[in-house]
């Protein structure tokens, strides 16, 4: 059964006063209010979220997310992907109505982290690696950095090749009312921030954030009785890696990032160049041209490039992350995916205002752990 999203909504990311709870019934409400149908429609709702029970004490939020919507009697379900948080929920959105077993599916993502320190918060992140990389210390960020010199040293990278991920995606996020960072940098500033890990910088890092972002889906049958101005869910997979990253053969290959986008383009029945704008996991720089390689829009050891000549920007031939990505959007965990296709869903639609790119299909790729577990997802105008 072909899967329509006919309503998106997002709160502003950043840091917030108000809690996972708060957060979470901001966007549902958002997401009703966008929405051609009622609540009384909702009969299947899904919370994307990792943490609130280890960062705020917080458990059965699906219950409690369907009392204060006032959509008692859905189904109630938590997802937890980890940092894929959002993107499962995608999935899982999507196969509840593609089944037959929704005729209107509610997915809301959030995450609550600004209250606790960053130390603790990247501890619980921390978690994710596998208890003997944990044991030895081994953080996503330091993950990062080990992958970019060897990024650097395999494929003779610039350094600067990758500051300008972070200089492109916080132009874009200058432009988008709900990112947490909403001021352009130069490359100067990049280089030179303080270091987090060798050899990369503050700036190559995305923030720790607060937000939620939700989507309505339905057969696209259901949609075209109330709207023509809906789209449609062409292609959605999933898949998983070593979790124990020096187990892969070559820790640059991100083969779940390869393999969910393999699947998603058979299921569409796209191709690579068929993509006219991608939402990527930017959490660290290094990451967008490892994707851009893994999903086909690049050689391996050439996504760099991208980002160098222009392809990547918004007036490029391939937008990446207009929404400012998780690097000035902010990256709210359980959100993310989710905030990843509600930039398509906007892009799509023509109503993302100054950051607006020309496209009729677009692709997010969420990432868990360091390419542990990644959801690719395939949107696209509909027409009634």
């Amino acid at each position: 059964m072909d899967v329509a999203i006919v309503g998106a909504s997002m709160t502003p990311f950043g840091e917030r006063d108000a809690w996972i709870r708060e957060l979470l019934a901001e966007a549902g409400r958002a997401c009703l209010d966008d929405a051609p149908v009622g609540r009384e429609a909702v009969e299947h709702l899904y919370v994307s979220n990792m943490a609130s029970g280890e960062l705020e004490g917080q458990t059965g939020t699906m219950n409690a997310l369907a009392h204060d919507l006032g959509v008692l009697g859905a189904y109630a379900e938590r997802v937890d992907q980890t940092s894929a948080s959002g993107a499962a929920g995608v999935y899982e959105a999507w196969q509840s109505v593609a089944s037959g077993a929704s005729e209107m599916t509610l997915l809301v993502g959030g995450e609550k982290m600004t209250h606790r320190e960053t130390a603790e918060t990247s501890d619980v992140v921390a978690s994710v690696t596998h208890p003997v990389e944990y044991k030895h210390g081994v953080t996503l960020p330091a993950f990062g950095g080990m992958a970019a010199r060897l990024y650097m040293e395999e494929y003779d990278v610039p350094r600067e090749s990758l500051a300008r991920v972070a200089v492109k995606n916080h132009a874009n996020g200058a432009l988008n009312p709900d990112a947490q960072f909403q001021k352009a940098v130069d490359l100067e500033t990049v280089l030179e921030s303080p270091v987090v890990n060798d050899p990369l910088r503050l700036y190559d890092y995305c923030p720790v954030t607060d937000g939620a972002a939700a989507l309505l889906f339905c057969p696209v049958a259901v949609a075209e009785e109330y709207t023509d101005e809906y789209v449609r869910v062409a292609g959605v997979a999933g898949a998983t890696d070593t979790h124990v990253v020096h187990e892969r053969p070559d820790p640059l290959a991100l083969s779940a990032v390869a393999e969910s986008g393999r699947q998603a383009y058979e299921m569409a029945g796209w191709e690579p160049t068929d993509v006219d704008v991608a939402e990527l996991h930017d959490m660290v720089t290094v990451l967008e041209p490892l994707e851009l390689e893994a999903l086909g829009f690049a050689e391996r050891g050439e996504g760099w490039r991208l980002a160098e000549d222009g392809t990547t920007a918004r007036d490029g031939d391939l937008p990446v992350n207009p929404s400012g990505g998780l690097k000035a959007r902010g990256h709210p965990l359980g959100a993310t995916g989710v905030a990843q296709a509600v930039e398509l869903y906007w892009q799509l639609r023509g109503e993302a205002g100054e950051r607006q790119v020309d496209c009729e299909r677009g692709l997010a790729t969420n990432v868990g752990g360091f390419g542990n577990c990644v959801i690719t997802t395939l949107l696209e105008a509909g027409a009634a």
